[in-house]
């Protein structure tokens, strides 16, 4: 797979499986650490050293929520927990809140919030018949619905002050 990903994600239910963490730091590629499922954010920043311990520093974590007593949604999307990595820590911090949530409509209102709360980038899953989809459709957006979050989401980064991209700066 080496010659051709850019990044591998590592899954929630795997955060802690340490071969594969060093198999995939050792390729030079960039690693996708998703938190697990119940794992403290002291946990998921040592699986992180652990990676990084093979010399790979490029490193992303991404914050998918976590299990806890909540039933309305799929998980609880943790997103102190990109307020308190990036005191922490170095590494850009991503937020999925398609995982997050496994509500479609809830990706937009969670999405504007991890923005808000300062993340470095999002994930969302997208799907052009979710309903066919083989899995995770009830979470996925339709294609105009990522066009017009995308749009709202740059609005917010510029009016926070923070860079936008040449590329999104076409959306407005």
């Amino acid at each position: 797979m080496v010659d051709v990903v850019d990044i591998f994600r590592i899954g929630a239910r795997n955060m802690q499986n340490f071969d594969l963490l060093r198999a995939c730091s050792l390729t030079g590629k960039a690693v996708m650490l998703k938190r697990g499922l119940s794992a403290t954010i002291e946990e998921w920043l040592l699986a992180a050293e652990y990676a990084a311990s093979s010399g790979n520093l490029n490193i992303i974590l991404c914050e998918r929520g976590i299990r806890t007593f909540e039933t309305a949604t799929r998980n609880t999307l943790d997103l102190s927990a990109v307020s308190v990595v990036q005191q922490k820590s170095h590494l850009p911090v991503i937020v999925d809140p398609s995982h997050g949530t496994g509500s479609r409509s809830l990706v937009a209102p969670m999405t504007l919030a991890a923005v808000a709360a300062g993340c470095d980038g999002i994930m969302i899953d997208t799907h052009a018949h979710p309903e066919q989809a083989r899995c995770d459709g009830p979470q996925a957006l339709l294609p105009d619905e990522l066009s017009t979050l995308a749009e709202r989401m740059w609005q917010l980064v510029a009016w926070m002050g923070r860079d936008v991209p040449p590329s999104a700066q076409d959306l407005g």
